[in-house]
């Protein structure tokens, strides 16, 4: 059994662990990573890029659908190769994931890792291999796992998850996507577009990490038009013979496979934590500071899916930084975390930005509100059903948060998370420029609904521009 002293080990290799390792590597500290599994992040290898690719693929396909009304002919005799199709996202993952690797863990030698850790005391790790290494400072960034019941896990392959849906070679002919958050309602819908017989399953009322109710049932109006939506029902599946029976209530279907969407669970089995000397939660994930990492006031670090706060990627990135500096040097720097951001990559996009409508004072809130309906770039595209709420302080007309269903989604989030992090009114944004014909018109036109209801007004005669 070998033994190494070190001033810093990194746990993982995701996008946390990578950004940490970025931090420590220039500083000069003794390092390593160690990453047990395969490497490579969550994103490039089963989340954000395949899914996105798929997306793409069953987009162009559902075009079909809709050139009759140009005037196309033959639409209606185009097909769609599946396996093809899911060779064409698996090449672009491998790209992916060969572009993350060569960038960083290819390159390291004998300072990446390959091997399984579990803590022996707060500053020693145990690998499966049994060398142990000995730490001044480690950061924890093992990432996460997908959630499947005990139950589901003896019907095999028939359940499938996000780890496991980019590995098919062929899709199904059916599949009850059961979880209807991000991925699952992103996937729900390619699957659907791709002429796969779908059908949507969520304990929860709502879809797609909504909660604003005017969003919430406009993004439920309009993908129940993509395939069966059944809500607000505890799921139980059942053999029946090579398929699955899925029950939900008094809703009943059988098909090929479940695909199970139920969200992620932080890796920490086998990390033996206990030993760690750190305070755990009733999950036994670790107590931290989101400002610093920093596990109490230990020598420990934690960033990442691990921590199951906020799993997506920039937020992982920006966390794996904060440990990695702070694992690098001796003072502790708390850091401002960026305001909150997700996109759902349906079509229509479901975004939520800054404060979400649950957490609102309503008492102390404007809302702007348009619907896609009348904005002619909308029309034009075949894209008018949708919504924008913008919330606002009623007093001062800072842009508090917003939540939407609408086209380009991801474009109009972001401007809105930008003005929310440079402290924006609604008086500033209504004096910015809007093109025409562009979608942000639509953002516009609910800004000038909010700011008719804000108390804090423009100075000048004209609103929208700037008196000299």
């Amino acid at each position: 059994m070998a033994e190494q002293q070190v001033d810093v080990v990194i746990l993982g290799s995701g996008t946390a662990g990578l950004n940490a390792t970025s931090r420590i590597g220039p500083s000069g500290k003794r390092f390593l990573l160690v990453n047990g599994g395969e490497p490579g992040t969550t994103c490039a290898r089963v989340g954000c890029m395949p899914s996105k690719a798929l997306i793409q693929v069953a987009e162009d396909y559902h075009r079909r659908t809709h050139l009759n009304r140009y005037g196309v002919d033959g639409h209606t005799e185009l097909t769609i190769d599946i396996p093809e199709a899911m060779e064409h996202v698996q090449d672009l993952r491998d790209n992916f994931v060969d572009r993350v690797l060569s960038n960083s863990t290819d390159n390291m030698g004998d300072k990446f890792v390959e091997a399984y850790a579990r803590f022996v005391d707060p500053h020693t790790l145990e690998l499966d291999n049994g060398d142990r290494i000995v730490a001044e400072k480690i950061v924890i960034a093992t990432g996460s796992r997908p959630v499947v019941p005990t139950a589901w896990q003896a019907f095999g392959d028939k359940v499938l998850t996000t780890d496991s849906f980019f590995e098919l070679e062929d899709l199904p002919k059916s599949v009850a996507v059961v979880g209807l958050g991000v991925i699952g309602l992103e996937l729900g819908q390619s699957l659907s577009r791709l002429e796969i017989d779908v059908h949507g399953f969520d304990m929860a009322q709502t879809i797609g990490g909504t909660s604003d109710p005017e969003v919430s049932a406009m993004a439920l109006e309009t993908m129940q038009r993509e395939f069966p939506i059944h809500l607000g029902e505890p799921v139980e599946i059942s053999e029946e013979g090579s398929q699955l029976r899925v029950t939900a209530g008094d809703q009943s279907v059988v098909v090929d496979k479940v695909l199970a969407s139920l969200g992620r669970k932080p890796n920490v089995e086998g990390l033996a934590l206990e030993n760690a000397g750190i305070e755990l939660d009733e999950r036994g994930i670790p107590c931290y500071n989101p400002n610093t990492m920093q596990c109490g006031d230990s020598h420990i670090f934690i960033a990442g899916d691990v921590n199951g706060e906020r799993p997506i990627l920039h937020e992982a990135g920006d966390e794996g930084k904060i440990a990695g500096h702070n694992a690098a040097h001796d003072e502790v720097v708390a850091f401002k975390r960026k305001i909150p951001l997700a996109i759902n990559f349906c079509d229509p996009n479901i975004c939520l930005v800054g404060t979400s409508y649950q957490a609102l004072d309503l008492d102390a809130t404007a809302i702007g509100e348009v619907k896609l309906a009348p904005v002619g770039r909308a029309q034009i595209m075949g894209q008018s059903r949708g919504i924008i709420r913008v919330y606002g302080d009623r007093a001062s007309g800072r842009i508090l948060g917003a939540e939407m269903i609408t086209t380009r989604g991801e474009n109009l989030a972001h401007l809105l998370n930008w003005a929310i992090s440079q402290q924006l009114t609604v008086g500033d944004l209504i004096r910015m420029p809007f093109y025409h014909p562009v979608i942000e018109e639509a953002l516009q036109a609910a800004l000038n609904n909010l700011y008719a209801q804000v108390e804090s007004k423009n100075e000048g005669p004209v609103k929208e521009l700037y008196p000299i």
